[in-house]
């Protein structure tokens, strides 16, 4: 009896695993296709940001780290 309690936790616990990293995997496969890879120095600067144009990047705000084009 005690080792059916153990093996069914240990399943439960596999599945939930699976499932966490199922959940994972959408998670960053949705933020990756989403996420523009440029930004105009307008939209930089609208989202709080600085377009430091000798990098060509956007630093602070919300595109933080973006190329601007």
């Amino acid at each position: 009896m005690h080792i059916r309690r153990i093996l069914a936790a240990v399943a439960a616990t596999a599945a939930l695993a699976g499932l966490g990293l199922t959940g994972v995997a959408t998670a960053t496969a949705a933020t990756a296709q989403g996420a523009p890879s440029d930004v105009t120095p307008s939209q930089c600067k609208q989202g709080g940001g600085v377009a430091d144009l000798t990098d060509n990047m956007c630093k602070g705000g919300m595109h933080d780290g973006q190329r601007v084009d």
